[in-house]
């Protein structure tokens, strides 16, 4: 049992070293605008159903959409979920076509029982990812017609914001548990756009950095119905706290004239910036723990929320998701009845706001297995979440987007606190 122990927390080391050195999982130039691209508290086994889990309880995940799920961890439980993503994108505007690929390491997550009404998780998630990187040239004349060249602009874009949380999950009743989950959120987000002439070897950058050192909250509540024997109905209500964050937006100019380095104009402005309440509502149905379908709501007030200081710049973004996940015998001898499949679907508009327009609407369809591994003694779950998400703009002739992901997670599930006896 020792050297199990030893095993788990070597790869908890390593995820951690990997966290630490993670690059943007996405090339999008949409991520221009506001935070960049927003993450789903999910794992790779909710991604799979839509992204539901409101009203999801499920003591072999993790669950950190709803934080009273974490009460239903069992007694004997120490679950540890590591997740990654492959990403492939094409884009296509006006007639042409381009595509990025990324990777990235997505979650860390840990969640065991402190008492028998009380469940607690640790984790490490982002909040939200900004990476992009393109360019326009334009031709620039004489007053006279005559060609002067050309003028590139380039933009860049990379970071992100990311968060250490701890969940409590408490079981007032035996059908009623309350959870909350808090933590520390960080990071930083660099944005350039650089002016090249054809003529000369001169280059203008306009920078900005967003830096935020703040804190993230949400609190959930989930009641079960018992319909009969075998079934029974879950509904889940969330809310995540809306709030000014602590940030410093750093704007300037440099660049090189006559190949010397010039700044100029350096500004800062602090807590300027905000993330938005959030509400949540769901539906679970579950029948013989085989078969679990899900219904969750999603408001999240971006209208009421501040960019560098300013007001109307968000629009607020509403998100509708849907998924069911069937497991014909968890305890059978056939190993594909053994195995958790899964299949979701998912839409919402986006709560950006850009110079022309709103931001691109997003449609997402997803499905998934959750195969079971003996390792440790336990049956460990290896989750495989296959995506494929449209992002389609507002106005006709601008970017869209056909993003195909795949989700890796793994669930390591151990008998840690099981009481052994010696006959």
């Amino acid at each position: 049992m020792l050297s199990n122990k030893k095993v788990l927390i070597s790869a908890m080391m390593m995820a951690g070293a990997l966290t630490a050195n993670a690059q943007s999982g996405t090339n999008s130039p949409y991520t221009r605008y506001g935070l960049g691209d927003l993450a789903g508290r999910g794992f790779a086994g909710h991604a799979a159903m839509g992204g539901v889990g409101y009203g999801v309880r499920n003591s072999n995940q993790v669950n950190l959409i709803n934080p009273a799920a974490i009460s239903s961890v069992d007694s004997l439980s120490f679950m540890f979920d590591v997740g990654m993503s492959l990403r492939s994108s094409n884009y296509k505007e006006n007639g042409i076509k381009n595509n990025a690929k990324n990777s990235s390491f997505d979650y860390i997550a840990m969640q065991f029982r402190l008492h028998k009404r009380l469940g607690i998780a640790l984790s490490f998630t982002p909040y939200s990812t900004t990476g992009y990187n393109f360019n326009s040239t334009t031709p620039i004349s004489y007053k006279d017609g005559t060609s002067a060249g050309s003028t590139t602009n380039t933009f860049y874009g990379d970071g992100g914001l990311q968060q250490f949380s701890v969940g409590l999950g408490f079981k007032v009743l035996k059908n009623l548990s309350v959870g909350v989950n808090a933590g520390y959120m960080y990071g930083s987000i660099d944005y350039q756009a650089a002016t090249s002439p054809s003529s000369s070897s001169d280059q203008t950058i306009n920078y900005r950095n967003l830096s935020v050192n703040s804190y993230n909250a949400n609190f959930g509540i989930q009641y079960t119905q018992q319909l009969n024997k075998n079934d029974n109905l879950t509904v889940g209500l969330v809310y995540g706290l809306g709030h000014k964050l602590n940030s410093t937006y750093t704007t300037g100019t440099q660049g090189t004239d006559n190949s010397s380095f010039v700044q100029t104009n350096e500004n800062k402005e602090e807590d300027g910036f905000g993330i938005p309440h959030t509400f949540g509502v769901g539906l679970a149905y579950n029948k013989k723990k085989n078969l679990t379908v899900g219904l969750d709501y999603t408001l999240e007030k971006w209208s009421k929320v501040k960019y560098n200081g300013l007001d109307n710049q968000y629009n607020d973004m509403s998100k509708v998701s849907a998924g069911i996940e069937y497991t014909p015998n968890t305890l059978g001898r056939n190993y594909l009845k053994r195995i958790s499949y899964r299949a979701g679907v998912y839409y919402n508009n986006s709560y950006l706001k850009l110079p022309t327009c709103d931001g691109p609407k997003e449609l997402g369809v997803s499905a998934g297995f959750g195969l079971p591994l003996h390792l440790f003694q336990r049956n460990t779950m290896l989750n495989i979440t296959g995506q494929y998400v449209h992002l389609k703009p507002s106005v006709s002739n601008m970017l869209s987007e056909n993003r195909f992901v795949i989700k890796l997670g793994l669930t390591f599930n151990e008998h840690w606190f099981m009481k052994w006896k010696v006959n």
